[in-house]
């Protein structure tokens, strides 16, 4: 059975509650309702675990671009369930630059990064530098996932983030959330970029807006924030 026909067998059977979900994916995730075939997601990655490193799962990465937003999120699970570093490297070059959606860019996080931080940082460099609006949030995304923890946390990270240029809103909008997360992960290190207004507006105001909704920042941390907003 083709892949294709593989998820759409995933869908529920029931066409009215089929339907209702394909428009719900496509206003959330703001894509046209004829490009979802109205796979869940749990059930993707199920699939993706059951494909992985065969030769079926091989030749679907191989054919660029799908046609379907549950075959990019499959993309994404079968990246992920590669546990050989390379083989991962090599993959998220070639398919980065297909990603049309955040949903599908935030959902690419292959866990063999966490135990190659020093070599993959590199690589997070050129997608900042993207002109390709995914590719520089997905670099946004590494950066907030991997290199906010203890010991591999380093306060230059965070200026790479503030260097980044592109005013796309789903670029903003990344950076937003890495600094929100930055202030509860390494609080010291990151108010002086809101202290200092680094940031533009937008984004430094929606980082505050973010941080201050997060059970991660103290009650103190968000009145001091509170008063840092720009009007």
């Amino acid at each position: 059975m083709e892949i294709i026909d593989q998820l759409r067998a995933l869908c529920d059977s029931d066409t009215q509650k089929l339907a209702a979900f394909r428009q719900f994916q496509a206003k959330i995730i703001k894509l046209p309702t004829e490009l979802f075939i109205g796979v869940r997601n749990p059930d993707i990655r199920t699939l993706a675990k059951q494909l992985a490193g065969t030769n079926e799962s091989l030749a679907f990465m191989q054919q660029l671009p799908h046609s379907f937003h549950e075959e990019n999120m499959l993309h994404d699970y079968l990246i992920c369930c590669c546990k050989d570093y390379q083989t991962v490297v090599n993959e998220l070059e070639r398919w980065v630059p297909y990603i049309d959606n955040w949903a599908v860019c935030d959902s690419l996080s292959p866990k063999v990064i966490k135990r190659n931080t020093n070599h993959f940082i590199q690589h997070i460099d050129c997608w900042l530098h993207s002109e390709h609006t995914y590719s520089v949030r997905f670099g946004i995304v590494m950066l907030m996932d991997f290199y906010l923890d203890a010991p591999v946390f380093k306060p230059e990270y965070l200026q790479r983030v503030v260097a980044v240029s592109n005013t796309e809103f789903y670029v903003q909008m990344a950076q937003a959330w890495y600094f929100a997360t930055a202030l509860a992960k390494q609080w010291d290190s990151t108010l002086p970029i809101i202290t200092s207004q680094k940031l533009p507006v937008w984004v430094h105001n929606k980082s505050i807006q973010k941080a201050i909704e997060s059970y991660r920042i103290t009650p103190e941390q968000k009145e001091l924030l509170k008063s840092l907003k720009v009007k």
